[in-house]
């Protein structure tokens, strides 16, 4: 063994090894590898060249676009195969008979008269042997072709041979060539026809290296948009791309993919495939087979999803619709915050940019009770409506004004003396009237000379005690908030990292973890919270070109008057909401309506309640369809042979000879009825009806969420 640690090149036996005589054989030794052992290849960027080439057609909403081929809107009239192939058969049969009868003389010799009255008298009676077999045989194989051409056309062999023969031989569809380069995406052509022909040719040589992505394609786009508006500088964006490549115009996490992805994206045209549309005929043709998406032109109306638990609402829908919107967020397109119980299968933490964990001593953010306002009135309505926002009467003109003048009444006084917003363990001492805080807030507005404040807090005191005070059913929902569990949470005084939803102006990821065990209705309290700050924070933003949405897994007790209005407002702020419900019971009756008619998407999952069904049933309302009835008359013979040939019939069948009437008239019916959504709705399937934002509609489709 050397100094250095290696072994002697004598070995470790006793005799030595011999060296050998003259120098080592080069050629023997193999070459020195590119990359160390066990690093994969790096890839050519073939996969996402053949991604960003893919066609994309034009198609109705809730269509997978990618690689997508268009169908006819109605379906074409098709024989079925059984009448199809027997009339084939029949029809060569026929013809067969018939070449066999001129063939043998039994139709006599007319269809030669033709031939004699055509052909000249010197090629009839010609003595050549040769001229004779092609003139007679050239004649006959007319007449046999003649005879097949007719019989054809009478089987329908043409349709036999396209259905059944053609795919068989069928080779297999060669690779789609590249595009020109004026059409090419993948050349950015964009970037050229605006002067950064530099940076487009980066971006190229970035792509066909394998070194950009999905995420990186839709981000760097989303840059350009930005720089198109005015928003950025193109040597800005030149400079960006120049130096860093794909990896240019970076989101602030640094990030360029999530850690794991569980559905099937396509960021071109910002759809998450959620299953397949099934070939049934209660989904119109065009839909039949393709593959069912969503993107946030449909998510931008809404989208509520009521089934059972155990139904795939948050498997099938929440999950894919969550990841989908985080690539979004990545890609600085969206901005988006998932609302669900703790350990509800949202996506794994390093998916997010923001976990806030009510009632985790570990979580890292907090949650601002007051939704990052300095307005005492904005934050005494947020926080009212979630206080008691399900108190308020459930008609569509319900509000809670009354629960927001009485927290108004004390947050400004509050806020004018200590500069910040109470506590939840203070709020709930001033709601309940207590002598010792009230008096040390009135002698603070005193000393500080603020009158109106101080009326503000004598209204509030006058109303103490009286009966209908709502501040006593105020206090006591502050009171589910002011527990242990949540005492390192909701602070005010600046010591935690709260999360505002004020944030919505930039591409952020947020996931809320809800204390849903043991703390139902604090968790309820929190989802109208959220709901509340989310609705009143996107009205206000100043750039709407960024996409907000709010997934809320389980929104019981969360839909309120006040809820249904600000949902209403959404798609104009360019925003939207998913509900997901497991029954319609978990809504106030009269607002089951005004909620369906809010939302633009609705999905009716498998399992749903006939009650349920109804309510879906009247909001998709009727069709006009072509109903056919059918009815079989029994056929009376009157003469023997008929009646010999009709027993003879029934023998072979074994039914009595009927004649067949079929009415067709329009009838007016429910496109799926509360029986059908309850009962006829398979497992793991859906109903789905979609409408984006331009105002296009997809009716009620039956889809399939497990493919």
């Amino acid at each position: 063994m050397d100094s250095d640690g290696t072994q002697d090149a004598r070995g470790t036996h006793a005799n030595p090894v011999p060296r050998p005589a003259g120098p080592p054989d080069r050629s023997a030794v193999p070459p020195m590898p590119s990359v160390a052992p066990g690093v994969p290849p790096l890839p050519d960027g073939s996969a996402f060249l053949a991604w960003v080439r893919a066609p994309r057609p034009e198609a109705a909403p809730g269509v997978w676009r990618f690689g997508h081929r268009p169908r006819p809107d109605e379906e074409p009239e098709e024989i079925p195969a059984r009448q199809l192939l027997s009339g084939a058969l029949i029809a060569f049969l026929v013809g067969w008979l018939l070449w066999s009868l001129l063939q043998n003389g039994y139709l006599g010799s007319w269809w030669i008269l033709p031939l004699q009255l055509l052909a000249p008298d010197s090629w009839l009676y010609s003595d050549s042997r040769i001229g004779n077999a092609l003139l007679y045989n050239g004649y006959t194989f007319l007449i046999a072709l003649a005879i097949m051409v007719g019989v054809g056309r009478l089987g329908r062999w043409g349709e036999v041979w396209r259905r059944f023969v053609a795919p068989r031989f069928r080779r297999q569809q060669p690779q789609e060539a590249v595009p020109e380069p004026q059409d090419d995406p993948a050349q950015w052509n964009q970037l050229r026809a605006a002067g950064a022909a530099d940076a487009a040719e980066r971006l190229a040589a970035e792509a066909r290296a394998g070194h950009m992505r999905d995420v990186d394609h839709a981000r760097i786009l989303r840059a350009w948009q930005g720089v198109r508006s005015g928003r950025h500088s193109l040597a800005t964006f030149s400079s960006a791309v120049l130096e860093e490549g794909a990896a240019a115009c970076l989101h602030p996490s640094g990030a360029r993919d999530l850690p794991g992805r569980l559905a099937q994206h396509d960021l071109a045209t910002g759809q998450v495939r959620l299953g397949t549309t099934v070939d049934d005929s209660r989904n119109p043709y065009a839909y039949r087979g393709a593959g069912l998406a969503l993107g946030p032109d449909l998510l931008g109306t809404s989208l509520v999803a009521v089934g059972p638990a155990g139904s795939g609402k948050t498997g099938s829908v929440v999950r894919p619709i969550a990841e989908s919107l985080c690539l979004h967020a990545l890609a600085g397109r969206a901005a988006v915050v998932v609302v669900g119980a703790a350990g509800a299968g949202l996506g794994p933490a390093d998916a997010y940019d923001v976990v806030v964990r009510v009632g985790n001593p570990e979580s890292v953010y907090d949650l601002d009770l007051y939704g990052g306002t300095a307005d005492p009135d904005e934050a005494a309505a947020v926080l009212a409506e979630a206080l008691v926002g399900d108190l308020a009467d459930p008609h569509p003109g319900g509000d809670s004004r009354r629960s927001t003048t009485v927290l108004a009444q004390l947050l400004g006084p509050y806020r004018a003396v200590h500069g910040r917003f109470p506590s939840v363990p203070e709020l709930r001492q001033l709601l309940d009237g207590a002598p010792g805080p009230l008096g040390a807030l009135r002698k603070a507005l005193q000393d500080a000379g603020q009158e109106a404040l101080i009326r503000e807090l004598d209204a509030r005191e006058r109303q103490l005690g009286h009966p209908g005070d709502v501040g006593t059913v105020l206090a006591d929902r502050v009171a589910l908030l002011d527990r242990p569990a949540f005492a390192g949470f909701f602070d005010t005084s600046g010591r935690s990292r709260p999360f505002s939803l004020k944030a919505l102006d930039h591409p952020v990821r947020v996931r809320v973890d809800l204390p849903e065990r043991g703390h139902a209705d604090a968790s309820r309290i929190l989802a109208r919270l959220v709901l509340a700050q989310f609705t009143a924070s996107t009205a206000v933003r100043e750039d709407r070109s960024l996409f907000a949405c709010l997934v809320l897994d389980d929104a019981t007790g969360v839909v309120t008057p006040e809820a249904v209005r600000g949902i209403q407002r959404l798609r104009s702020a360019h925003a939207g909401v998913v509900l997901t419900l497991r029954t319609l019971d978990d809504v106030p009756r009269p607002l089951r309506g005004p909620l369906l008619g809010a939302t633009g998407c609705r999905m009716a999952l498998s399992g749903l309640t006939p009650w349920d069904g109804q309510d879906f049933a009247e909001v998709w309302g009727k069709e006009w369809i072509e109903a056919r009835d059918v009815t079989d008359r029994q056929i009376i013979a009157e003469t023997p042979a008929g009646k010999a040939l009709h027993m003879l019939r029934r023998v072979i069948t074994g039914h009595a000879p009927t004649a067949r009437a079929v009415t067709v008239r329009q009838v007016e019916r429910e496109r799926w009825s509360a029986s059908e959504l309850a009962h006829g709705v398979p497992p793991g399937h859906a109903v789905l009806s979609l409408t984006n934002v331009k105002g296009e509609h997809a009716p009620p489709l039956l889809v399939n969420l497990r493919r």
